[in-house]
């Protein structure tokens, strides 16, 4: 990874026209030539960047400017009160394959320009996520009601497997949908599985749970209209984790 702090302006030309006027920015450039503009304050999304697939080129500008030096120098620069556009030491330009765009960045002063091998990243893991509250439901089912029995995660259906299918203390079965965020969509997915379930003679009658760590209130309203039981999970609080913030009670 290439990382250049420079004064510095860009040009975005294609399906798109943008412009970053001259001032000091942070320039990052990929292994797969990916070049992103970013700016000190603001969004952490770059101001302006061109992803890969992409062809990256430097070129020096011809002219006085080509003599100065790459780091810590600058070309001529106009008086304070001149019109005229600072003079580049090097220009960036980064186009896309697929398509007719161009990033061009022109470099008026370097500050710093350092390159560093990061190796092979394993990715971001995720702690939290579906899976995991899955589990923890599954090994926890009496969170649905005293006497509940599991039956299996990932239950098969022909239109997809149910997150967890459990039978209640009357013997009834019980078919869970397990959303990290619980929207109007896990609702629909969960309607589905019950409709099906409650189709073969040897499960009906199947009622619907829907879980979640948060749920907004139009799923809330949907999933009781339809007769689902909406059920809040506090991933800490199952993991064991004790909430440490301050309590008058």
């Amino acid at each position: 990874m290439r990382i250049i702090v420079a004064d510095c302006s860009a040009e975005y030309s294609g399906r798109l026209t943008a412009s970053l006027p001259p001032a000091r920015r942070v320039l990052l450039i990929k292994a797969d030539n990916s070049l992103l503009i970013f700016s000190e304050l603001g969004s952490y999304k770059p101001l302006n960047w061109m992803a890969a697939p992409c062809t990256l080129r430097e070129v020096t500008p011809e002219g006085d400017a080509a003599e100065a030096d790459d780091v810590g120098e600058t070309a001529d620069q106009p008086d304070s009160d001149s019109t005229r556009e600072p003079t580049a030491v090097r220009i960036l330009r980064a186009a896309a394959e697929k398509s007719s765009d161009i990033l061009e960045v022109r470099l008026y002063r370097i500050y710093s320009d350092e390159t560093y091998d990061l190796g092979e990243d394993p990715g971001l893991i995720k702690d939290g996520v579906e899976d995991h509250l899955q589990r923890c439901l599954a090994q926890q089912i009496s969170r649905i009601g005293e006497g509940a029995k599991l039956i299996r995660r990932e239950y098969p259906t022909a239109i997809g497997p149910v997150d967890i299918m459990a039978v209640d203390a009357d013997g009834m079965h019980v078919a869970i949908e397990i959303k990290r965020h619980g929207g109007i969509d896990g609702v629909e997915q969960l309607t589905r599985y019950c409709e099906l379930l409650n189709r073969d003679p040897l499960l009906a009658p199947v009622r619907g749970i829907f879980a979640a760590q948060t749920i907004t209130p139009q799923a809330r309203v949907l999933a009781e209209d339809r007769g689902f039981t909406c059920l809040i999970l506090d991933y800490d609080e199952m993991r064991g984790i004790e909430d440490d913030a301050l309590r008058l009670f």
